[in-house]
């Protein structure tokens, strides 16, 4: 298994902080963001990749100097002319070759639980899988991606829904087996949204099967300089 991780955004919301640096190495407690990801997966992947923009390659390839770690550059240098999410992805696996199962996580969030237990769950299950957790608030929901579950089954999903047909909130990690890897340039042929990553999930889940597993801790996301203090103030770290 290989662990891509989307961090080609611009972060236009946590400016001037990030106006000339990337938002996943911005630093909560003693850590860049990304590094408590990483070090908690650890040697549960295989690789990581790391897609970036061009404008902010050159601070993650200084980061991942003498790591496991692959930076792929994207090309583009502005917010209005990003590639989006789904692309990326495709990108990386066509700059890299890659032919395995990918787990695909957001590269600006901390988490206080460890993704080896999704990880594992992805396994058990042997299809490609989400997350989940119970929101109340339907002004989150709104701006948010939702799921429908039959059981553990994921039967739709739909990135900020208007009218959202449940309260199962997903957050940005996924875990895609390697046949399911192999179908994204179909699905972006077929008019998949490109910019959210959970674009991908709506046009894969009626296509194929997918396992939503429950969250089982609490998902800081980093959008704003409100939030990127509050986590600052507030995370102590990952429980495994």
């Amino acid at each position: 298994m290989k662990c891509v991780i989307l961090a080609a955004g611009y972060a236009t919301r946590l400016y001037p902080l990030t106006e000339n640096f990337p938002k996943p190495l911005l630093k909560v407690g003693e850590k860049t963001i990304l590094d408590w990801l990483i070090d908690d997966i650890g040697d549960a992947a295989e690789k990581f990749i790391v897609i970036s923009n061009h404008k902010f390659a050159h601070h993650f390839e200084k980061w991942a100097e003498g790591r496991n770690i692959t930076v792929v550059d994207d090309g583009t240098s502005t917010n209005e002319t990003r590639l989006g999410a789904v692309c990326d992805i495709q990108f990386a696996i066509d700059q890299l070759g890659l032919d395995d199962d990918l787990l695909v996580i957001a590269g600006d969030n901390v988490l206080d639980f460890s993704l080896r237990k999704y990880i594992d769950y992805a396994k058990e299950a042997g299809t490609s899988c989400t997350m989940r957790y119970w929101e109340e608030d339907e002004v989150k929901l709104r701006r948010a991606g939702v799921s429908e579950v039959d059981g553990e089954r994921l039967v739709s999903f739909e990135e900020k829904p208007a009218q959202p047909k449940s309260h199962w909130c997903t957050p940005p990690f996924y875990y895609y087996v390697k046949e399911d890897a192999k179908r994204i340039r179909e699905a972006i042929a077929d008019g998949c949204g490109t910019d959210a990553p959970g674009s991908l999930v709506a046009w894969m889940c009626q296509r194929s099967q997918i396992h939503s597993m429950v969250m089982p801790g609490k998902r800081y996301d980093i959008g704003n300089l409100e939030s990127y203090e509050a986590v600052k103030r507030d995370y102590h770290g990952i429980t495994n």
